[in-house]
This record gives C-alpha cells, structure tokens and sequence, in this order.
C-alpha cells in the first residue's frame, strides 16, 4: 500500500511496519533515533540510501497518523478507604 510517494505500507516488509519506500527502515526507527539525539546528517551517514526528504516525510507521516488518532478520555473513579 502507498502512503505517500515515500512511505508505504507492505506486509511482507518489516511485518507490515511503515518503512521508506524501497528499503527496510522503519519510520519508528527514525523517530526513534531524532528523538535520540540524531539529526538529518547522522542518519544519512548511518543509512546512505536515506534522503533529507524521506526523514521529512517520516515526521509527516507520523503527525498525519496522530492527527487521526481519535483519544477517548476515561472518567477516574474514586476509591473509598477501608476501615
């Protein structure tokens, strides 16, 4: 499945993981490793097929995928004290 022109969605790639298109990393590894410390140069060192573009559209694939996620807020019930 394509999510963009970047990102896709493919079952026999990473378990079905959203990866960069044409390889097999993960958008969670490169949120992991930016959240980490590691800016755009660290990881194009790291991984020399990974463009600025594809870490961009990773940031934008996972603010885009949060921004559908729908949050149910559950009421917080009291306990009561035992004697």
């Amino acid at each position: 499945m394509t999510i963009t022109d970047r990102i896709e969605i493919n079952p026999k790639v990473m378990m079905g993981k959203p990866v960069i298109r044409g390889t097999r990393l993960t958008v969670e590894l490169i949120l992991r490793k930016l959240s980490e410390g590691a800016g755009e140069e660290d990881l194009m060192d790291a991984y020399p097929r990974l463009t600025r573009e594809d870490i961009q559209a990773a940031i934008r694939y996972a603010a885009d995928t949060l921004a559908h996620e729908e949050t149910i807020i559950l009421s917080s019930t009291k306990r009561v004290a035992r004697k």
